[in-house]
């Protein structure tokens, strides 16, 4: 499971999207990105955690920690596009670690995090498998891993809903909010058929961790996931 060769082609339509990166998230998300990332966030990630938003993309996971926090955490933002992180750094009042690379292969030592984030990234890993071990790998005992992304719900009839939506609906919001960038986002739809249902995404991250909290929303069309060491 994963993007495996798809990888590639979504790096490089992330790359061309970034001016209107922020702005279409919102819109294509029906408004409920930020309420999502506060609920799955919320309550696991505590002052004085030491946090990896991995994917990071604009940061938006690790500010709504900072700001749930009062800024008493530290954070390394760490992304596969050096252009991104060059855009993001200058978006926090004070500018945070930064690393590029791939989840495959974490740059950081062994339980050197107290919680990893994961915003809408985690479905563009290369190999799933082996992502959900690297971030395993980088949580203290006891570490956090929360997703906040696209579900796919375990029902056909929904699953149908969710995808019509990707493939029909969604390129219009993303042109009306983005121009002729926010049709790029039309990979979307590419990186919800390789990404596993719901269950089978609960049922991969009890591999390694020994409990899950998952939540749904939007008919299961959007997740918000904790994963304890």
């Amino acid at each position: 499971m994963g993007l495996g060769g798809y990888w590639g082609e979504v790096m490089e339509v992330l790359r061309e999207i970034i001016p209107v990166y922020d702005k279409v998230n919102s819109i294509i998300s029906l408004g409920k990105d930020v309420e999502h990332r506060n609920r799955g966030i919320t309550g696991r990630v505590l002052p004085g955690n030491k946090i990896l938003d991995a994917g990071s993309g604009f940061g938006n996971m690790s500010k709504t920690a900072l700001k749930l926090t009062d800024g008493k955490i530290s954070i390394t933002l760490y992304d596969p596009l050096v252009p991104m992180l060059k855009n993001t750094g200058g978006h926090f009042d004070k500018s945070p670690d930064m690393a590029n690379g791939v989840f495959e292969h974490i740059p950081f030592r062994a339980e050197e995090f107290d919680a990893v984030l994961c915003g809408y990234s985690l479905r563009d890993a290369i190999n799933l498998r082996i992502a959900i071990s690297e971030i395993h790998r980088v949580l203290k005992k006891d570490g956090r891993f929360v997703i906040v992304d696209l579900g796919k719900p375990d029902e056909a009839f929904i699953r149908a809903g969710v995808s019509f939506y990707l493939r029909c609906i969604l390129p219009i919001l993303a042109f009306i909010a983005g121009g002729r960038l926010g049709l790029k986002f039309g990979t979307l739809y590419g990186t919800f058929k390789r990404w596993p249902s719901n269950k089978k995404l609960e049922k991969l991250l009890l591999e390694k961790f020994s409990r899950v909290e998952f939540e749904k929303d939007l008919m299961g069309g959007a997740i918000m996931v904790a994963a304890y060491k």
